[in-house]
């Protein structure tokens, strides 16, 4: 059982404020406008089970601190496994010696602890929990499958979690520490019947501990996996061209993240690269149409109490009612454009500088009736369910591939679809989505955003939406 708090946390590793005031010294010897200390100690296991088995069971640590010294637009950044006091100073000149530019010495001020959200406290850290407590899970995710249909004919699971705490110091003085849970789990199904065969999957996640798996959660875990598996053997080829589209609550929103959250990140607008770099204050959309990003969501994976440059986390209204009204910011951004750090700031690990991030991104609810919407299209596809998709941020232009969709005809849904891609521009997108349901879903499955070589947790939502045309790339 592990009794140090978030706080005391880094002490057992020699960690104090004196020491983290020394090594702050050195990093703004030659000036700063900004420097930090992110200090890392991450414990994450992960247990698999295929063909009946537990043939995958490991346990990673990690364990370092990143200097990150800002003067202008220059930073300079470099990272250490090794907490001695010398191998932080060694760090931290590097640091300080890219970021160089002649400014006269700024010292670091005397340390204050700041305030810290708690939106995912839990019971019991995964440290504490045994793989013996592991193993039956995934051996009963893997049994219900199989149990659920006959046509199950191959199943793997698998549950990864991870204890992670964090400590950030800044040369303002302020020192703020968080603990951060995660957990994953996972089926896969594969399914056969004549000729077919299909494989589908349903995975779930958030920032909590064991107690976050349920029985109802657990029962969803293997019932929409199985689900996602059968219905594909009745799935047929789908329709092309341009046709209205609806989005199902939930899920879709990896279209709103990706089509459109990345080009509101403050970085690529600050640099001219986004399409919104222009539009503040612009109508972008209709006046149903509202996208946030939250990252106070009790225990969900996007979830952050402070983020990794020591900035208070919030929900930020990026559109609200159609008009553009906010990038997300990190320190850097939020000096260039004169405004206040929306709480954005994320890096992989201590061995990424920070960048404006996204956390949980989500179109909040509308006036219509799910069902309306669909009655609303003649003929058209229901996307429930998507994969990998491609990008430019630049332009918004998007290709995604559908995994699992319906034929909309006459206002009904009719038979299931496959093989779909939807290829369109995130910024006509939000134009042209006219209809917006009263049925936001956050997503609660293990999503990951990807930008500049560094992966971060996220998650995103959205209600049903009704997109007047896309492009929608088939077989017939």
């Amino acid at each position: 059982m592990h009794t140090l708090s978030p706080e005391r946390w880094f002490e057992q590793f020699g960690v104090d404020d004196a020491l983290t005031l020394r090594v702050l010294a050195t990093a703004t010897q030659h000036g700063a406008d900004d420097a930090d200390l992110y200090f890392e100690h991450s414990v994450s296991t992960s247990v698999g089970l295929s063909d009946h088995k537990v043939n995958r069971a490991h346990t990673s640590v990690d364990l370092g601190v990143g200097v990150r010294v800002v003067i202008g637009d220059q930073v300079g950044y470099a990272y250490t496994e090794d907490l001695s006091e010398v191998a932080m100073k060694r760090a931290a000149a590097i640091a300080a010696e890219i970021a160089r530019d002649g400014h006269a010495s700024v010292p670091p001020q005397q340390i204050r602890s700041g305030k810290v959200h708690d939106f995912y406290p839990v019971k019991r850290q995964w440290s504490d929990v045994g793989v013996a407590e592991r193993v039956p899970l995934v051996r009963e995710w893997e049994s219900q499958a199989f149990s659920r249909d006959e046509r199950v004919k191959n199943v793997q699971v698998g549950l990864s979690d991870a204890d992670k705490h964090i400590l950030i110091v800044r040369a303002d003085g302020t020192r703020v520490a968080d603990y951060r849970p995660m957990t994953t789990a996972y089926v896969s199904v594969t399914s056969s019947e004549g000729d077919k065969t299909e494989a589908g999957g349903f995975n779930l996640a958030g920032r909590a501990g064991i107690d976050f798996f349920t029985q109802e959660r657990q029962d969803r875990l293997v019932d929409e996996a199985v689900k996602r598996s059968v219905d594909a053997l009745h799935a047929g080829p789908a329709p092309a061209g341009e046709m209205p589209v609806v989005l199902a609550a939930g899920s879709s929103g990896i279209l709103l993240h990706e089509a459109i959250g990345h080009g509101l990140e403050a970085d690529f607008n600050r640099k001219g690269i986004s399409i919104f770099a222009d539009r503040m204050n612009s109508r972008i959309a209709s006046d149903e149409v509202t996208i946030v990003d939250d990252a106070t969501l009790p225990h969900d994976r996007g979830a952050i109490n402070v983020d990794d440059e020591g900035s208070p986390t919030q929900k930020t209204a990026l559109v609200q009612n159609g008009v553009l009204k906010s990038y997300l910011h990190d320190r850097i951004s939020a000096r260039h454009y004169g405004v206040d750090p929306t709480g954005s700031g994320r890096r992989e690990s201590f061995r990424s500088t920070v960048l404006p991030r996204m956390s949980s991104t989500y179109m909040e609810s509308g006036p219509h009736d799910p069902a309306e919407i669909i009655a609303s299209v003649e003929k058209g596809i229901y996307c429930v369910t998507f994969s990998n998709g491609q990008v430019q941020i630049g332009a918004g232009d998007f290709a995604f591939y559908v995994r699992q969709a319906y034929l909309i005809e006459n206002g009904k849904l009719t038979r299931p679809i496959k093989d779909v891609n939807l290829i369109g521009n995130g910024p006509k997108v939000l134009e042209t989505i006219d209809m917006v349901g009263n049925d936001l879903k956050i997503d609660d499955g293990g999503w990951t955003c990807g930008k500049d070589g560094q992966s971060v947790p996220v998650s995103q939502g959205m209600p049903t939406v009704r997109v007047a045309s896309l492009s929608v790339g088939g077989q017939s």
